[in-house]
């Protein structure tokens, strides 16, 4: 059922939350818009790439077409909310604010550690290895969130930081009508599955598997969210929950957590990504299994041929790409305390790593 905004208008490019608070459905993730009482806003995530034309869009259906922001949150930096960030900040002119521990895939000096496409057992996972792996740089408009939990521009809610998905990833919670916007720590619907995608059934999942490497953490953040015993969720991935379903659903993931939405094998499942400020210390070896096998060196062998045709074609081509191979991040090596796949003999133990399989 469509909703009235403004001035009767049916609402095409968004959905109703709770008051004050919008969400914005682009491709694969949902990011959210938030208006302060005195008449401010901001804009929470920002959607993969190619959502800006939609999130403009959703801007004037909502607070009019020269409105903007005046900030932009994020929950954390995967592509899938990071998408039209840099552009909307260089346009507005808004401060971008994140947790710390967010920082370094923010500023161009580490990857994320690397999804783990044979978990779940679902289409969007089973292609999370060609997802876009590089971190942005938006160090010109990158701000961190403030330690006391307080948020920027709204002073009604609170950030709470609910590490697992990522390290940093924090979730936005309203207390007076225990209003929460979640990202990715626990999601509305199946995260694996692109038939899940389609068909936007509602109920409460665990982080997507694929993409998160601390498991234990994405525990506790669970745990911590459900204890709040929220009456509104809004989540990057599903539509909006509400009551004592979301409750019980809810608590019935904390209980289950282990056997429901941590995989029984997987890269991360024994061992999390070690990570910090600086980005990624280390990674645990990767798990491989015969679709994920399949796919891999499927995607190998495209990437391969399409690389040798334009190669081969131009020489200048050729070295300008073995150069930017060569380009290395200044701690694009593993720190100690690294698991014993990594030889001390070839890898200085004393700065960061990019270099991950």
């Amino acid at each position: 059922m469509e909703e009235t905004i403004n001035n009767n208008t049916k609402a095409k490019h968004t959905f109703a939350v709770a008051p004050g608070v919008w969400g914005v459905k682009t491709v694969l993730v949902n990011l959210y818009l938030v208006g302060d009482p005195a008449g401010s806003w901001v804009l929470i995530d920002a959607g993969v790439y190619g959502a800006y034309s939609k999130i403009k869009k959703a801007v004037a259906e909502v607070f009019g077409k020269n409105s903007r922001p005046k900030a932009i949150l994020l929950t954390h930096g995967h592509f899938d909310h990071i998408g039209a960030v840099k552009e909307l900040a260089e346009e507005w002119e808004v401060p971008v604010y994140a947790h710390p521990l967010e920082m370094p895939y923010l500023t161009g000096q580490s990857s994320y550690p690397p999804p783990d496409p044979s978990v779940g057992g679902g289409g969007m996972a089973y292609m999370s290895f060609l997802y876009p792996k590089k971190p942005i740089n938006i160090i010109n408009h990158v701000e961190l969130l403030p330690e006391d939990g307080s948020v920027p521009v709204l002073p009604d809610w609170q950030w709470i930081h609910t590490p697992g998905h990522t390290a940093g990833h924090v979730s936005f919670y309203r207390e007076s009508d225990k209003v929460l916007i979640a990202g990715d720590a626990f999601v509305t619907r199946h995260g694996e599955s692109a038939i899940a995608v389609m068909m936007q059934k509602r109920e409460v999942h665990g982080p997507p598997m694929y993409y998160t490497s601390d498991w234990v953490s994405a525990h506790h953040s669970v745990r911590n969210l459900a204890s709040l015993q929220i009456d509104v969720a809004a989540t990057g991935h599903g539509l909006p929950m509400r009551g004592a379903e979301l409750r019980t659903q809810l608590d019935q993931l904390v209980q289950d957590f282990w056997a429901v939405a941590v995989p029984s094998k997987g890269r991360y499942t024994n061992e999390p990504a070690i990570t910090d400020e600086q980005g990624v210390i280390s990674v645990p070896p990767p798990v491989s299994s015969p679709v994920t096998t399949v796919l891999l060196a499927a995607g190998a062998i495209a990437i391969a041929g399409t690389a040798y045709a334009v190669l081969s074609r131009n020489k200048r081509a050729k070295r300008q790409h073995m150069n930017n191979k060569r380009t290395t991040f200044s701690h694009n090596r593993v720190a100690e305390g690294i698991p014993p796949t990594i030889d001390p003999d070839f890898d200085d133990p004393t700065v960061h790593t990019n270099n991950y399989p």
